[in-house]
């Protein structure tokens, strides 16, 4: 049985549905994550599971038991807000040690718990310090400590790490797995980052206008999206659209307007003359010089149209014969200095046979 369990969950406020019959489970120990864009009921549901809203409809249930009339502080669970919500006038101990406190647990208790805390989000020595004087990854760590010193069941997360630096943020990413990982406590994230999403999660939900469009592994979600929104949404992609010619047990044949013929992977479903996208990433696509010969089926020509250098690779744009811009991303890896295609060069983009996902109308 799932720890948790949403079942045909609905909230609307007013005329807007900002949760529409979802449904999940959600495993002990996982580290799940709901993604999506502002508006997308994402933090909706983790405030329903707070306890902080109701659903108008529906159950969401713990450990089989429907929360509906637990109150928030009752429930066993605890939510790190994006803002920490830390008590400027506590010091960081005192921050840490306020759920306990609450409780009215033996001092001797507290002191030993809070002090295990600590420990756990590597911050011993700040535990005089006030939050004024701490860095913002210091006052993150601080609201996980408050955040886990209890135990909780579930430890909500609602894009706790939106205010921080990228370095800080990628730092903050190792420490929450490291964290999961060594105290089994079921995390659910909420964040509107998909890069964020993929690093951290056994399984993402991506929501869009309320409902659940894909949930799934993180390799699966962004190698075999199941719809045009989840291909978009989850890093760079190209998409083209296509009519299936021929769908044999080895390939897809589509006809693409204005460059021909492709072939993709083969997949049940698309018929020939049904129309979808054929959506490639862009590592997945080979770029080379116009007169460079490359033994790939599927190749194009086309004219760089811009470039954007990312240090350890470049992502080219590359304008097709039939208008479509193509994205290209090549490594830097070559001894020296990189060399790069400048706007205008003639060049052919080409990926295999067997990249690349049909995603049918």
């Amino acid at each position: 049985m799932a720890l948790l369990e949403l079942r045909n969950v609905t909230r609307r406020f007013g005329d807007f549905v900002a949760v529409d019959n979802v449904s999940l489970a959600i495993e002990a120990g996982e580290f799940f994550t709901l993604l999506g864009p502002s508006g997308s009921g994402k933090t909706t549901i983790l405030r329903m599971i707070a306890g902080f809203d109701l659903p108008d409809a529906g159950q969401i249930l713990l450990d089989g038991r429907d929360l509906a009339d637990t109150p928030a502080e009752n429930r066993p669970v605890h939510t790190v807000f994006q803002s920490y919500a830390l008590f400027p006038h506590l010091s960081v101990a005192d921050n840490v040690a306020f759920p306990l406190r609450m409780a009215h647990r033996p001092s001797e208790e507290i002191q030993r718990r809070t002090q295990q805390a600590l420990q756990q989000v590597r911050l011993p020595g700040k535990a005089a310090a006030y939050p004024h004087q701490l860095s913002g990854g210091e006052k993150q760590r601080v609201a996980l400590a408050r955040g886990l010193i209890n135990r909780p069941r579930l430890l909500l997360l609602d894009e706790s790490l939106g205010a921080l630096d990228a370095k800080l943020r990628e730092e903050m990413q190792v420490e929450l797995i490291g964290l999961q990982r060594e105290l089994g406590i079921t995390f659910v994230f909420v964040t509107h980052a998909q890069d964020e999403a993929l690093a951290l999660s056994h399984r993402i939900a991506v929501m869009n206008r309320g409902r659940v469009e894909q949930l799934d592994e993180p390799d699966k979600l962004y190698g075999f999206p199941r719809n045009r929104f989840v291909a978009d949404f989850i890093g760079n992609i190209n998409m083209l659209d296509a009519q299936v010619l021929e769908n044999t047990h080895g390939h897809l044949q589509l006809g693409i307007d204005g460059l021909g013929e492709v072939l993709a992977p083969s997949m049940p479903g698309p018929m020939a003359g049904g129309h979808g996208l054929l959506a490639l990433r862009p590592e997945q696509v080979r770029i080379v010089a116009g007169s460079e010969d490359i033994d790939l089926k599927n190749r194009f020509s086309g004219q760089v149209r811009e470039l954007l250098y990312h240090g350890d690779v470049t992502i080219y744009t590359v304008a097709l014969a039939n208008g479509a811009l193509f994205k290209a991303l090549r490594p830097n890896s070559t001894p020296g200095r990189a060399t790069f295609f400048e706007v205008g060069d003639a060049v052919t983009v080409a990926w295999r046979h067997d990249a690349g996902v049909f995603l049918h109308d």
